[in-house]
């Protein structure tokens, strides 16, 4: 049988993809002025892809457009943060809970780890990072749950790189990664759950102090007092 070619990406998404891995990368920085001219130049095509791979990251929160900046990489701070991490503290524990109670393969998660260890620039560990919870939360047997993590994936991403350009943490944060790992490979649930959400907590609060988590009062910590105190 035959194998089916890959089909070729469109410009449009091209330019897309390219720009988000600057963006998350730390290639372009929050607050970085998006020119169409320039951007069209760098990439080889007209103006048309870049305005709507702009449109494109626009609605994803990625880059702001206004009448009178024009188009730049969005701004983190702590009501950002704040606003996508309730989101993943609420959601992707739970998420994670549900992949390792029905048994699913958290193989690509593996795979993840690995690249992330081996990765030879702050780049590809990033994209690795995100590979790595993408794997965690998407086979929880729920695809709408999957679907609203993956909405705000690329904001969380953006907070991530203006932290580790702040105070690089990999090596803890790859740590705790394993950590989770072993637990849900062992199939404790709960147990890779309440790791994911303090991964997760500890790292936006080290970047953002001064932001207040609504999420962290429905720590999963929480449903398994068992008369602790």
């Amino acid at each position: 049988m035959t194998s089916v070619p890959t089909p070729i990406p469109s410009r449009t998404q091209y330019v897309l993809e390219e720009i988000k891995r600057r963006i998350l990368t730390g290639r372009l920085t929050p607050g970085q002025a998006l020119v169409e001219t320039d951007l069209a130049a760098q990439f080889g095509v007209s103006k048309t892809p870049v305005r709507e791979a702009l449109k494109t990251l626009a609605g994803t929160g990625l880059v702001v457009m206004s009448q009178y900046k024009g188009v730049t990489v969005r701004m983190v701070d702590a009501d950002m943060a704040r606003e996508v991490y309730d989101v993943r503290l609420l959601l992707e524990p739970e998420a994670l809970r549900r992949a390792v109670r029905r048994g699913a393969s958290l193989d690509a998660a593996r795979d993840a780890l690995t690249r992330a260890d081996g990765a030879g620039d702050t780049a590809e560990r990033s994209l690795a990072n995100r590979a790595f919870h993408r794997a965690l939360y998407v086979p929880c047997g729920n695809p709408l749950l999957g679907r609203m993590l993956d909405e705000v994936r690329d904001q969380a991403a953006l907070v991530s790189a203006v932290a580790w350009a702040a105070d690089p943490s990999w090596e803890r944060e790859a740590g705790e990664h394993r950590e989770i790992l072993r637990l849900a490979l062992d199939g404790d649930a709960d147990g890779a759950a309440r790791a994911l959400h303090a991964h997760i907590a500890s790292f936006v609060r080290r970047a953002f102090p001064e932001a207040e988590f609504d999420g962290e009062s429905t720590a999963p910590e929480a449903q398994e007092e068992d008369g602790r105190s």
